[in-house]
């Protein structure tokens, strides 16, 4: 197993990708701390890693509050006695342009996306040092390399992760700190879902997205979750302030 003994972070983890790769994780042998403000997200993924016989742990809160973060990092290696992988795949986008955005949203998507990338970094990062090694995964998008429209919060908000990302893989590299970002595309996760929601007839504005993709169909979160597996394992040992897009050809169409 990649990952056994070893001790991982995933926020997000109660539902879509950090789901997906929180049970992946577990699977390969890694006890999972969860972390989510959606209890009963995170309590259907603590039951499936339970009945495949897997370890974890599930925390309740706001990924954007620096008092959670450093408080469930503390526990966490208390229980366990180091860290080794922390993925920061919460995220929370509201539509629309700079125009059409409401202050209160684009301030709530930077602090989730942006604020929950840093938060739990910032209090990860001196447990990693003293070990001498680390796996960062933070969740960015194809969208901040490719633009897009009407999301401007969000796309912004990952543009600032892909940009983060770079910025620690550099500062603790001689730590043995890896940091990378996977760039999904469109991936069939609730959060997706919810953005075609949003529009008054979504039909069209999902089959968009989905000829976009060179591949012609959206992803699912497992695919991502084995990019994210990749990089918390030693298979990606001389990686760091990489982007591994994971998306259906998106870029390269």
């Amino acid at each position: 197993m990649r990952l056994e003994g070893r001790t991982a972070i995933v926020t997000g983890g109660g539902s879509g990708i950090g789901r997906a790769s929180a049970l992946l994780f577990a699977k390969e042998g890694a006890f999972v701390a969860l972390v989510d403000r959606d209890e009963a997200g995170l309590q259907e993924t603590m039951a499936e890693i339970r009945d495949a016989n897997g370890d974890a742990s599930m925390h309740v809160g706001d990924v954007a509050d620096s008092n959670f973060a450093q408080s469930v990092v503390d526990e966490i290696v208390a229980r366990r006695g180091r860290l080794d992988v922390l993925m920061t795949s919460a995220g929370f986008s509201c539509g629309g342009t700079v125009v059409t955005t409401n202050p209160a949203d684009w301030d709530a998507v930077f602090r989730t996306n942006v604020g929950g990338t840093w938060l739990w970094a910032r209090s990860a990062v001196p447990q990693m040092q003293q070990q001498g090694k680390g796996s960062i995964i933070t969740v960015a998008s194809q969208l901040a390399i490719a633009g897009g429209k009407g999301n401007s919060a969000y796309i912004a908000s990952k543009g600032a992760i892909l940009s983060l990302t770079r910025t620690m893989a550099v500062d603790f590299a001689t730590d043995g700190i890896r940091v990378n970002a996977i760039a999904p595309g469109a991936i069939d996760t609730p959060l997706l879902r919810r953005s075609f929601a949003r529009h008054a007839d979504p039909d069209p504005i999902r089959e968009a997205s989905r000829n976009r993709h060179a591949m012609k169909r959206f992803g699912e979160a497992v695919e991502v979750a084995e990019a994210a597996l990749y990089l918390a394992s030693d298979a990606s040992s001389f990686t760091t302030g990489t982007v591994l897009p994971v998306d259906g050809g998106w870029l390269a169409a």
